[in-house]
């Protein structure tokens, strides 16, 4: 939650359908979040509101950088809450979800719990979870480098055999993206 700058719901969820254009509050830290809608959310899960943390959170990323969103990176690299936590800082962040949900309580603002199972990656040395968040990159610029091999397949100078790879080959070519080349290894 102290990443978090906007709600998302589906657009043709109805119970939602008042929203459009307005903000909204999180209690914990009196920022305001933003309400967009994408077709992305899953009307059936949970309330259909999804929380959206761009620099946590692999899916919200894609979705912030849709929408233009801030990325508010609220950990540091040892996991502990940085000062956009406010009350929090200094928290590990596992101490920090305890005490978010106690204070929910307290404010009357806690409604449920429901378990569910959800993948979460773990390091593949030491087998700990992995929170994701921002943190430096590095990227190649891969379309220079297309350009030549693409050119190579359209005059003929190299051939995919069977010859449907051929499209296959220039799809992921024509749409290629930054390769990142840090060590970010799970």
């Amino acid at each position: 939650m102290l990443g978090d700058v906007a709600i998302a719901v589906n657009p043709k969820d109805k119970r939602y359908k008042d929203l459009k254009n307005k903000t909204l509050l999180l209690p914990i830290l009196n920022r305001e979040l933003k309400v967009i809608y994408d077709p992305m959310v899953d009307m059936k899960f949970g309330t259909g509101a999804l929380k959206v943390t761009p620099a946590h959170d692999p899916a919200d990323f894609g979705l912030g950088q849709k929408y233009n969103l801030e990325q508010i990176n609220m950990m540091n690299e040892d996991a502990t809450i940085n000062s956009i936590g406010g009350d929090y800082e200094g928290m590990d962040r596992l101490e920090a979800r305890e005490a978010i949900i106690a204070d929910l309580k307290e404010r009357g603002l806690f409604v449920k719990s429901e378990a569910h199972r959800y993948a979460v990656g773990h390091c593949y040395r030491c087998h700990t979870m992995v929170e994701p968040r921002l943190s430096p990159q590095w990227f190649v610029k891969m379309k220079p480098l297309a350009e030549p091999a693409i050119a190579a397949v359209n005059d003929g100078r190299i051939k995919f055999y069977p010859q449907r790879w051929t499209k296959v080959y220039l799809d992921w070519m024509n749409n290629i993206r930054p390769w990142c080349i840090s060590r970010q290894i799970w």
